[in-house]
């Protein structure tokens, strides 16, 4: 079994190749079908697509019904995204494995494979959803006609999910850390109006799937309260985050709302439109969802380590506190309310755009810096759709939208999509070639 976390990192260099497979058809009939061979090709390719994209919705719909945790999350999603590329490429054969390449027989139906691979590792991180994923791979499997072909690929499709499973059985996801909050000026402490404890305090000891440790690339610590960027930061966000801003104009306050979703959900949403608006092979679309979500849980793993490394407090709870931080700037308002409830974990760096850097470089290097107009649903704003022309808008836009829902610092945003960043280029270097 081959896994990048048991290499070396100067042995896992790589290009991140990018382009369209080409495929030789030739143009006589498919027997008994009255298509082309290369129209055959085609059908058969967009339904490989669709299975993946299928399955991306049924996980991230997984996901949002469990518990809330964008660090957990993260990691499902990047597990079903290993499941279905191993699962893909033991087919195809295009690429390096990312953990294990099984043997597959000629014909081993790649659709069947997908179902069998994500619903794999999907039932087994949410037991409780095995009613609804049970049904969810029947009627995939349905679709995929009975015979050797759907059997050999349901069989490998499961063998590569218990592989993906068992490289992650020791990576420290389940152990609970103990964290008490400190105390003093700029120290983080639970947050109106639930209070409640800081949520997945140890995980950024969890063992990334990219890089070397969660701390590989900590920032250094945020601005020292009384300093003239906490200051200006703090004065931002007093006027323009407040759940009652005079200054934040409607757009700014959809934004904050559209980008309440958790970075996943949207984040694949984009993959999704792409991969299947382009066309793509089924080896290359898995290979899309698959840097996006290794990147991403690195993201949120290394978010995370720093959060708890410097423990930050919130806007909310520096606004109202009353003593002296040595601004004569910061002026305290023991009534001040942000427009988005206020996540339970420390500020800095801020999670949600540590993810958008990690996107916004692996999805420039895979489908191209302008992938021409890109449209994301967000249901925390309403169904509203936003367009954009870049991943960069993308990422920009949720630096703003932390800031402009009262929740994170700018500069908390700003450090955030830069550490993504460094984490995204890492994971362009270490991508299956």
């Amino acid at each position: 079994m081959k896994s990048w976390n048991n290499t070396r990192p100067e042995l896992l260099i790589r290009e991140w190749l990018l382009g369209a497979v080409v495929f030789a058809c030739g143009s006589d009939r498919a027997a008994g079908t009255g298509m082309t061979r290369d129209s055959s090709a085609v059908a058969a390719r967009g339904a490989e697509v669709r299975a993946i994209a299928t399955w991306n919705t049924i996980a991230l719909k997984t996901t949002a019904a469990g518990p809330f945790s964008p660090p957990r999350e993260s990691r499902a999603m990047a597990m079903v995204s290993a499941a279905v590329f191993d699962a893909v490429n033991s087919i195809t054969r295009q690429y390096e494995s990312y953990v294990v390449r099984v043997v597959a027989n000629r014909g081993t139906s790649t659709e069947a494979a997908v179902s069998a691979a994500a619903h794999h590792v999907l039932v087994s991180l949410y037991p409780a959803a095995v009613a609804s994923l049970d049904a969810a791979r029947d009627s995939a499997l349905a679709h995929v006609p009975a015979g050797r072909a759907k059997d050999d690929g349901v069989a490998l499709g499961q063998t590569v999910g218990a592989a993906v499973l068992a490289m992650r059985v020791k990576d420290r996801s389940t152990e609970q850390a103990q964290y008490t909050p400190g105390t003093g000026i700029g120290v983080w402490v639970p947050t109106p109006p639930a209070f409640a404890t800081a949520l997945e305090a140890g995980w950024g000891k969890v063992k990334p799937f990219l890089l070397d440790s969660g701390s590989q690339f900590r920032p250094g610590p945020p601005p020292r309260p009384g300093s003239d960027v906490y200051a200006r930061d703090f004065v931002e966000i007093v006027a323009v985050g407040a759940s009652n801003s005079g200054t934040r104009v409607p757009g700014q306050t959809e934004a904050a709302r559209f980008w309440t979703t958790t970075a996943p959900q949207l984040w694949n949403h984009v993959v999704r439109q792409v991969t299947v608006a382009r066309g793509l092979d089924a080896a290359t679309a898995a290979r899309a969802y698959l840097g996006l979500n290794l990147a991403g849980a690195d993201a949120m793993v290394a978010a995370w380590d720093a959060k708890f490394a410097y423990g930050q407090w919130r806007p909310v709870t520096a606004i109202r506190d009353l003593r002296d931080d040595g601004s004569l700037t910061t002026v305290p308002d023991t009534a001040w309310t942000p427009l988005l409830t206020t996540p339970p974990f420390p500020d800095y760096p801020a999670g949600h755009t540590a993810y958008a850097g990690a996107a916004e470089q692996v999805l420039s290097a895979l489908l191209g810096e302008s992938p021409g107009e890109v449209s994301i649903s967000s249901p925390t704003a309403g169904g509203v759709t936003h367009r954009y022309q870049s991943f960069h808008e993308i990422a920009e836009e949720v630096v703003n939208a932390r800031v402009w829902g009262g929740v994170h610092w700018r500069t908390s945003s700003t450090v955030g999509r830069e550490l993504g960043r460094r984490i995204g280029d890492l994971a362009i270097t270490r991508a299956p070639r």
